[in-house]
């Protein structure tokens, strides 16, 4: 758990998300979160990005931990990146959205904006599965009425040269790319709704 620059009182904006979030297997400093909180002080936002990603973690394990979050760093905006893991296990895209939904309606209840960004799976479990698993993003982020984008990933899954020995973790080059998809709901948000 890492919380960047910025001072007591400025407003907070959370990432909730697994290892695509935390840095898993680079520098922290080099991580999309990191970069993120550089960008909003070079554009004069006063907002302290606390990072809270856990990697392997899951929407259930996320919805067990939102409220101590939510109590800990009174977000003004929560990033919500879950999924991956509930989908590579297989679990049913049923579940997986009442987990979101239920992070989702927490933060909004606590007052704070949420953006969902959306995860794609290899299609390990047919077609059928994975249809359904990302249809899950988008039912979710129309019906709680939240900014969302469909694949975080774009542009570096599936490309190795931006990806980790394991083919599966973004590496530092790739933390660029995965800001500039994040970016524009994210900032989208912070103009709108904060």
């Amino acid at each position: 758990m890492t919380a960047t620059a910025a001072g007591n009182g400025s407003p907070t904006v959370l990432v909730f998300g697994d290892s695509l979030s935390a840095g898993f297997g680079i520098d922290v400093d080099q991580s999309w979160t990191a970069l993120l909180q550089s960008r909003l002080e070079k554009l004069g936002y006063e907002h302290r990005v606390v990072n809270a990603s856990i990697s392997g973690e899951t929407t259930e394990g996320g919805a067990a931990r939102i409220e101590a979050a939510l109590g800990n760093f009174s977000p003004d905006l929560i990033i919500l990146e879950l999924g991956g893991n509930d989908g590579l296990r297989g679990f049913p895209p049923e579940r997986i959205r009442d987990n979101l939904t239920k992070i989702i309606q927490r933060s909004k209840a606590s007052g704070a904006a949420v953006v969902l960004l959306g995860i794609r799976i290899p299609t390990n479990y047919g077609p059928r599965y994975t249809a359904a698993f990302e249809a899950v993003y988008r039912e979710v982020a129309k019906n709680l009425n939240i900014q969302w984008i469909e694949f975080f990933m774009e542009g570096v899954a599936m490309n190795d040269e931006l990806l980790q020995a394991d083919r599966i973790h973004p590496n530092a080059e790739a933390q660029p790319i995965l800001l500039e998809n994040a970016w524009p709901i994210i900032s989208a948000t912070l103009d709108g709704a904060l």
